[in-house]
């Protein structure tokens, strides 16, 4: 079933006026549990989600500001997620697939070719599940699923490349009665590999040490927690990852869940794998909010990452210190994007819409495609360069405690029209970059190149004519090409063609007219050509 739903019409104007930071809240006729706001058909703007144990309920966004609500029947799952909820394209095929954490095991909810039905693919182990997200944690270039487990050592899937799972337990989180709550994937070392951080709960001080895993770089991961300074038995149960002091490296905002056993800390990263509690002088030592929702964004755009702690923003001033606003939004946070693609980000949770109001300053959403590294860019970094300095932020799925945000990444820009150099370090070691990309706009980066017009540095070497071409585009000399693949991306840099190429010309009569990037690849060598759909 599916509707049109105008925004304007289902309004609830009611302005939350504080300091630099307002939200008008809108009704989200939402029928499940709200658990995302997440693009879910590969269009780049962020979705609105809502689950039952036999549907999901999307309502996509479109361009207009308006909703298409589209409800999906699903055989029921095994298990509902109660305890958390992930999302990302595990199989590669343009549509968004879904985790849910339940109390006695895990469902995943594969999209199918073109995003119309569901199929539920349950295990059959028994996981308490709490926070999990979907990684690339042997890095081979396929998304992998991690689930922390309440008391027992956590369990994580690892992919095939054809989106099947090999369930695995230990090794990452192994104390025998678990306490495992909330897990984020981040590089903390700056080697460009991922590494993971668990904020933890519950029971004796030992079980509720937080542990900071370290990636090896061989497949394995080494337990370091009390070696950089992260080990701490406070009750927690997540944390908010980023540079808050704009100096290179993630920095943590962690979060108490109760103050029995220790305050919220805020840990500088010395930038020699240690970390600092700096929470003294930061202007959040007196913060007395308690709760178990925590992230990170730029909710004002002004360049500095900014908390949100269980409904409280406190906006970061670049150096290590917050001006707390207050509750301005519930108090579980609730799930984290742009849901009228203006640049700002927006907070979903209990069927409302809470719609930034914005300001003057700029903004730059990029949208990351993976080649060699997995579909989402799922563990990329992205630093940007302005007049005003360098930021950087990472690709992740599965923030906080609970909830799904955006895969899309955001900056602030403040001031600044124009952004010297943005940088995507990928998890497979390409390096992208671009120089002298205008502001407020978003713009998709296909991993070894970047989307059309951006990039006029771009080589085109790879000869294909007739360009412009009706139905057949014929390619040049293929010699060096070993078994290679072919993609075309439109020019938003959706997939729209992907196969092996089994001759010296490709049939495209069946694309819409456009402009078009044709990449063509093996293992050791890439060309590419922009061509034009007449």
């Amino acid at each position: 079933m599916k509707k049109i739903i105008s925004l304007v019409l289902i309004a609830l104007i009611a302005p939350l006026s504080f300091a630099q930071v307002t939200f008008t809240t809108e009704n989200i006729a939402t029928t499940g549990s709200d658990r995302a706001l997440v693009d879910m058909n590969g269009d780049h703007l962020d979705d609105i989600v809502s689950v039952t144990s036999t549907n999901i309920q999307i309502f996509h966004q479109q361009p207009d500001g308006s909703f298409v609500e589209t409800n999906i029947t699903t055989t029921p799952a095994d298990y509902n997620p109660s305890w958390s909820f992930a999302a990302a394209d595990y199989d590669r095929n343009g549509y968004t697939d879904l985790l849910y954490g339940g109390g006695n095991g895990v469902t995943f909810m594969r999209a199918n070719e073109d995003g119309t039905e569901y199929t539920e693919v349950s295990g059959t182990e028994y996981v308490f599940s709490q926070r999990s997200n979907f990684v690339d944690i042997n890095n081979d270039g396929h998304l992998d699923a991690f689930v922390c487990h309440d008391v027992e050592p956590n369990v994580y899937y690892i992919n095939d490349g054809s989106g099947n799972w090999t369930f695995f337990q230990g090794g990452l989180g192994d104390y025998p009665t678990g306490g495992n709550y909330g897990s984020v994937w981040i590089d903390f070392d700056n080697d460009r590999d991922v590494d993971m951080f668990i904020a933890k709960c519950g029971g004796g001080s030992e079980r509720r040490d937080n542990e900071m895993h370290q990636n090896n770089g061989d497949g394995t991961f080494s337990e370091v927690g009390a070696i950089v300074g992260l080990e701490d038995d406070m009750q927690t149960w997540s944390s908010a990852w980023a540079d808050f002091d704009n100096d290179g490296d993630m920095d943590v905002w962690i979060g108490a869940s109760t103050f029995a056993d220790g305050f919220h800390r805020l840990m500088e990263n010395n930038g020699d794998e240690t970390f600092t509690d700096v929470i003294v002088g930061s202007g959040l030592e007196g913060f007395n909010i308690t709760g178990i929702e925590n992230a990170s964004y730029d909710f004002d755009n002004d360049g500095n990452a900014d908390i949100i702690s269980n409904g409280s923003v406190l906006l970061g001033n670049g150096d290590m210190t917050f001006t707390n606003i207050g509750g301005i939004l519930p108090g579980n946070n609730g799930s984290f994007g742009d849901a009228n693609d203006d640049g700002f980000i927006d907070a979903f949770t209990g069927g409302i819409l809470y719609l930034n109001d914005g300001n003057a300053n700029n903004w730059l959403k990029i949208n990351t495609i993976g080649e060699e590294s997995n579909i989402d860019g799922l563990g990329a970094r992205i630093e940007i360069v302005t007049a005003s300095g360098t930021q950087m932020r990472e690709v992740r799925s599965g923030e906080g405690f609970r909830y799904m945000s955006t895969l899309n990444t955001h900056f602030g820009l403040g001031a600044n029209e124009t952004v010297d150099t943005i940088t995507i370090y990928w998890t497979s070691g390409i390096i992208d970059t671009l120089e002298d990309v205008a502001s407020n706009q978003t713009i998709t980066v296909i991993e070894g190149s970047t989307v059309l017009g951006l990039n006029d540095n771009l080589v085109n070497n790879l000869i294909a004519y007739p360009n412009p071409t009706q139905d057949i585009l014929n390619l040049g000399d293929i010699s060096d090409f070993d078994s290679p693949n072919y993609t075309v991306f439109d020019n938003s840099g959706k997939i729209v063609m992907d196969a092996k190429l089994s001759a010296q010309s490709i049939n495209v009569s069946q694309l819409a007219q456009g402009n078009y990037f044709l990449r063509v690849s093996d293992n050791t060598t890439t060309k590419t050509q922009r061509f034009i759909k007449k």
